[in-house]
């Protein structure tokens, strides 16, 4: 059973649902504190041919909550974030689909930072097709206090997990031999550079899934998330 591990973002780039989709069961982190400089609650989309970030506004809170403690701010505009991404993507090709998903992403009357972002990736999967079933790490028997590789592989270990594949990012902090150890192997998910037309301008890579959404039917978007990608080894 191939095991994927992330913590939750909104609508982030197509590589993370690539790797919810080359997985057999994919876990998102809700008990992990809550980092601001982080992507769970915001991310880059288009504007006028340059990136920029859309947010989704939090409650102030303690610096030490995690991700599950958090909640949307009460006076989070929906409306306006909703204005801002009609207004750069309204004569997309598929703007009508993507920003009616976006719009009941936004929408989602769940304050609990976790379930927001938690029901969007689902929404996503949906349209997309992805059937790999996502589950809460606070619920899998483990000791939470644990960090690091460490609980990756415990997770691994109470899930069943054979293989365990990781964003490409984590190539630096696991090593093939602390898995192989517990009957795990350990690979990465390296995304192949991913263009199509954005407007008639120049390419802006690695935007949130929003982009990819406004710009490629779905039957574009499965064939990226089926062979947009190379499963490699982990360093020994």
């Amino acid at each position: 059973m191939k095991l994927g591990i992330m913590q939750p973002y909104f609508f982030p780039y197509i590589g993370y649902f690539q790797l919810i989709a080359a997985v057999d069961r994919f876990v998102l982190y809700d008990n992990v504190k809550y980092t601001k400089k982080g992507w769970v609650n915001r991310n880059r989309y288009l504007v006028g041919g340059k990136d920029a970030v859309f947010t989704i506004p939090l409650k102030g809170d303690s610096d030490f909550l995690e991700v599950r403690e958090r909640l949307i701010a009460e006076d989070f505009d929906r409306r306006r974030l909703l204005a801002r991404i009609g207004q750069a993507y309204g004569k997309a090709p598929f703007f009508e689909p993507a920003f009616a998903l976006f719009s009941k992403a936004v929408s989602h009357p769940d304050r609990n930072l976790f379930g927001f972002v938690y029901q969007s990736i689902a929404d996503v999967c949906k349209y997309v097709g992805i059937t790999t079933p996502i589950v809460p790490s606070s619920g899998i028997a483990i000791d939470h206090s644990l960090r690091g590789e460490e609980k990756v592989v415990a997770i691994c270990r109470a899930t069943g997990a054979s293989v365990y594949v990781n964003a490409i990012g984590g190539l630096e902090f696991y090593s093939r031999e602390a898995f192989s150890a517990h009957g795990v192997t350990l690979k990465f998910l390296k995304s192949h550079p991913i263009e199509y037309p954005q407007f008639g301008a120049a390419f802006v890579p690695w935007l949130s899934i929003l982009d990819v959404l406004m710009f490629n039917a779905p039957e574009a978007i499965r064939r990226f998330l089926a062979n947009g990608y190379d499963l490699i080894g982990g360093p020994a």
